[in-house]
């Protein structure tokens, strides 16, 4: 398991976007049970806080102390620093495993024994992510010219499963056939959006390697065509899921 944002920690608990709660439900209809629940790669804890209300037990695991600390506290809720692929929980321990915007730095071959091994007879393996932000066609088109061109080498090789929602990794259980659309929609400032994209990893790779700073030519494309008189602005993230039963 790769750890691509310690040094970030405070932005990406400040800045990444939330999952609506269409989402979680949706995957809740899928659990037959609702007693522990592993949240694996939380990050900043956003899915971990979200289940837990609704499971006795929520683990919540990552490999990166830093992010750990930016996570937000449940008397349900209980986080661990380990690698995704060795954790320390029982056989046969939860009801819910979900990955959330993380499966892609995973070790694959020993991740999803991982899963199987700690999964309950008729648990959910539940994995998302979400696509590029889309906001308006010329900002859009901006970004779009920035995340290949720009940045685009210095994105990691794992990004390529994002793009692909997941399709380009081989999940060894059984699937669950996914029949709804989801989003994430807010109306964010472009101070909010120049902190987003600051959360980008191959953003900090560029910053690294380059020691240049290539946001600020971006953001005065967006400031041109961003709606005149306006301080906020419509953004949707398109997110993509994928359910599976792994015992």
């Amino acid at each position: 398991m790769k750890d691509r944002f310690g040094e970030q920690a405070g932005l990406y608990a400040q800045f990444r976007p939330s999952y609506p709660e269409t989402l979680y439900d949706f995957v809740l209809d899928h659990c037959a049970d609702r007693d522990r629940a592993w949240d694996c790669g939380t990050g900043n804890g956003q899915a971990a806080l979200a289940l837990a209300p609704d499971f006795s037990e929520v683990c919540a695991t990552d490999l990166n102390e830093r992010q750990l600390a930016h996570a937000p506290r449940h008397p349900n809720l209980r986080y661990l620093q380990c690698p995704a692929e060795q954790s320390p929980f029982p056989d046969r321990h939860f009801d819910l495993t979900v990955v959330a915007q993380a499966l892609h730095w995973f070790d694959f071959g020993r991740f999803f024994p991982e899963v199987h091994r700690t999964a309950r007879a008729g648990a959910l393996l539940a994995v998302w992510g979400y696509d590029l932000l889309r906001i308006r066609p010329e900002i859009d088109a901006a970004i779009d010219r920035y995340y290949r061109n720009v940045i685009g080498p210095f994105w990691d090789a794992e990004r390529r499963h994002v793009e692909t929602h997941y399709r380009s990794i081989s999940i060894p259980f059984p699937e669950i056939p996914v029949d709804r659309a989801f989003s994430m929609r807010y109306e964010w400032s472009l101070s909010q959006l120049e902190g987003y994209l600051q959360t980008w990893s191959a953003y900090r790779n560029y910053l690294r390697e380059m020691e240049k700073d290539p946001l600020p030519a971006l953001l005065a494309e967006i400031r041109a065509a961003w709606p005149d008189g306006k301080e906020l602005c419509p953004v949707c993230f398109p997110i993509f899921l994928r359910l599976f039963r792994p015992r």
